[in-house]
């Protein structure tokens, strides 16, 4: 019996995240191949550490991920959050999906790997996130990302009640994400478009 849900943010509640990036592609003038080589340059020189995922878990801040990156780009990178926030929008299928589960007596909890300084931000895109999650976990602030097994398991030790990774269902826009969340024993539903989560969804907690 699913007791507890656990919702990725952005690409699940939101619009695809490829959206934002591909209008900060155009804005930018810098192509994704060159942001990518510029990471793996960044991540060479760091003793492997990708730059992108140092961010994610607070390591480094975003203005020196900005600089690093574009310090190997040649040119300056300039700030991806503002055209990244402006073609983010709130997914209202999933966001209604959720105060529904929530309505109905589960546990909810919202597991995102984000950025320190976007937490404002992204909190903005959706004002009911406290109302409907009781328990958040931003990778920024605990210092672990998905998939790392360890930051499911705090997610689950804090919606505490007793609940064991069984009685969760977690709800991811990418895979890998979804793997682990199996692999712990967890039920999981890879979103791919809003009629297949919110049917299968459905299907696993009636």
């Amino acid at each position: 019996m699913i007791r507890a849900v656990i919702s990725d943010f952005g690409g699940v509640l939101t619009t695809p995240l490829i959206n934002s990036f591909v209008a900060f592609q155009r804005e930018s003038g810098i192509g994704l191949e060159d942001l990518g080589k510029a990471m793996a340059k960044v991540m060479e020189e760091d003793d492997g550490r990708h730059p992108l995922f140092e961010l994610e878990k607070g390591n480094v801040t975003e203005d020196e991920f900005t600089r690093r990156l574009g310090d190997a780009l040649g040119r300056p990178l300039g700030s991806m959050r503002e055209t990244y926030f402006e073609n983010l929008h709130p997914n209202e299928p999933m966001i209604d999906l959720m105060r529904e589960l929530r309505d109905g007596g589960r546990r909810m909890a919202l597991l995102t790997n984000n950025v320190r300084e976007w937490e404002p931000l992204w909190r903005a895109k959706l004002p009911d996130v406290d109302e409907i999650f009781e328990v958040i976990v931003d990778s920024a602030f605990v210092g672990i990302r998905k998939p790392d097994p360890e930051i499911y398991r705090l997610t689950v030790e804090r919606l505490g009640d007793g609940l064991r990774a069984q009685d969760c269902l977690f709800v991811d826009d990418i895979e890998v994400n979804c793997d682990t969340a199996r692999e712990l024993g967890m039920t999981a539903v890879h979103f791919r478009d809003n009629d297949q989560a919110v049917a299968e969804v459905r299907s696993l907690v009636t």
